[in-house]
């Protein structure tokens, strides 16, 4: 436990929600929810102004639309969501060279380590001049928690939300702690919060007058030494910069149980070829393959097999798959499929090969080029093209240009999902508002414009277009010399105004 509030927790406030509705300038102000939007689908994120109507994550998207039918029902762009979590982290990056993300919309920051914070003084002031540039650079609003320990730094974010910012003293942790439901707690989800209700402790303080043997006879040694440590405040925990991940998956639930044998086994090489597509682009390899099905009844089953060394290729990976769906019985219907890979490693079994492979070539490149040179030296006159050299590669080989048969020659199979950006060719930048008997709708605006207006298409029209999303602020003012500096631009009182609404 730290003398002085130096680590940071930010959460960014309602976070897909929030982006969605500061792209979509209809959305301001009105209820959103993102998430899957099938009958099986749940809400990933809910607005502030959903949420009054008891619409929260994790909830089954049919029952948030029993609650608020007049909200706003999109699928997440997670590609806009990189974006902007890249810019929330580059600017934690300048804090400290300690952040921890968890997620895509809060990290850890260790502002001691960086050097800019040391007491509650310099902390207060960093917190409040990161929320004032994430509002410039990203348009979007994020709580900070500031604490001597990383559990009390995310409690404190916790609640100040939304758009706040709450700094515990060292020292107050257990008077603040004592009121709070036990839920608060790191650890205690539903099961264990429902154990400790039955057993008359439902507030932090009922956790500390038990004692730590009560506990440890309710929960066991581990779990309940440290649930005790953390109601009386206790947490050393360290800010770690590398969270290495532990495995890689994919997974679809589906709309309607699938009970077509060839139809799961196509499934499941989609989803292993999803699966290399998120390994290779984070340069790692895995050497455990592992299937998961949800069956009808809601069992879950998970088989595994272990390869001789790591791998990423795609082929590997899909029959490795195939192989184990082979041993699960999936006559009964199927509604969650999922394929992962584990044992990461930062090479594959193919590059030890690949190593000496290209050494040998190497080698004999060297040689050819000598013998190429020995050639050259005897010939005398010959203005033709060298004889080692490979005939040019001809046009045809190359990729097939872009052109109608690319693309736009399947517009049946065109797909409008409620939320994504299209561009049309005479009305420009829109987003798809809903689709369905061969129409699709379109509100035409952009981040920063006048709410815009709609318009109907057919599903069909060569004229509109899937689009890449537009950046929520265009021009974002210039942080480069932050935090040794705030800019002029951000100093004024006026950054902060558009706060989120309390829930």
């Amino acid at each position: 436990m730290r003398a002085a509030p130096t680590i940071l927790h930010l959460d960014m406030d309602a976070f897909y929600a929030s982006a969605e509705q500061a792209a979509k300038p209809s959305l301001r102000g009105k209820p959103v929810v993102v998430g899957g939007l099938g009958t099986r689908g749940v809400v990933a994120t809910a607005s502030y102004e959903a949420r009054r109507f008891g619409v929260h994550s994790a909830m089954p998207m049919a029952q948030a639309r029993r609650l608020a039918p007049n909200a706003a029902y999109l699928v997440p762009r997670f590609a806009l969501y990189r974006t902007v979590s890249d810019q929330v982290m580059e600017l934690l990056g300048r804090l400290s060279p300690l952040v921890e993300p968890l997620s895509l919309d809060e990290a850890f920051v260790d502002l001691e380590a960086g050097g800019v914070a040391d007491d509650s003084r310099s902390a207060r002031a960093i917190g409040e001049q990161l929320r004032l540039v994430i509002r410039a650079v990203t348009g979007l609003s994020g709580s900070v928690g500031l604490a001597g320990s990383k559990m009390l730094a995310k409690i404190a974010s916790e609640e100040a939300k939304p758009d706040g910012l709450l700094l515990i003293e060292p020292g107050t942790e257990r008077e603040l702690l004592a009121p709070m439901s036990v839920r608060i707690l790191p650890g205690v989800g539903p099961a264990t919060g429902d154990h400790l209700r039955r057993a008359g402790m439902t507030v932090v303080h009922d956790l500390v007058e038990a004692g730590e043997a009560e506990l440890v006879r309710l929960l066991g040694r581990s779990h309940g030494a440290a649930l005790h440590r953390m109601a009386l405040g206790h947490d050393d925990r360290p800010v770690v910069a590398e969270r290495d991940a532990k495995s890689v998956s994919v997974e679809d639930t589906f709309d309607v149980d699938l009970h077509d044998r060839v139809r799961v086994r196509t499934e499941v090489e989609r989803l292993a070829g999803r699966c290399v597509g998120r390994l290779r682009g984070a340069g790692r390899s895995g050497r455990t393959v592992v299937l998961k099905v949800r069956r009808y009844d809601f069992s879950t089953l998970t088989r595994s097999e272990t390869l001789r060394g790591p791998t990423d290729d795609p082929v590997v990976v899909r029959e490795a798959a195939a192989r184990l769906l082979e041993a699960v019985d999936t006559t009964g219907g199927v509604r969650l499929l999922g394929v992962g890979v584990t044992g990461l490693a930062d090479f594959t079994q193919e590059d030890l090969f690949a190593q000496a492979a290209d050494a040998r070539e190497a080698e004999d490149a060297r040689q050819a080029a000598d013998a190429r040179k020995a050639a050259e030296t005897e010939r005398s006159g010959d203005d033709g093209p060298d004889a080692g050299e490979p005939p040019a590669r001809d046009q045809a080989d190359g990729p097939a240009p872009d052109g109608p048969g690319t693309g736009s020659g399947e517009p049946e199979t065109r797909r409008w999902s409620a939320g994504h950006d299209v561009r049309h060719e005479v009305h420009g930048y829109g987003w798809v508002q809903g689709s369905g008997v061969g129409r699709v709708t379109v509100r035409f605006e952009e981040p920063g414009s006048a709410p815009g207006r709609v318009r109907t298409f057919r599903t069909d029209d060569p004229r509109l277009r899937p689009a890449d999303p537009l950046p929520l602020v265009r021009e974002p003012p210039d942080y480069s010399s932050w935090p040794a500096s705030l800019p002029k631009s951000l100093s004024g009182a006026g950054v902060a105004d558009e706060a989120e609404s309390s829930p």
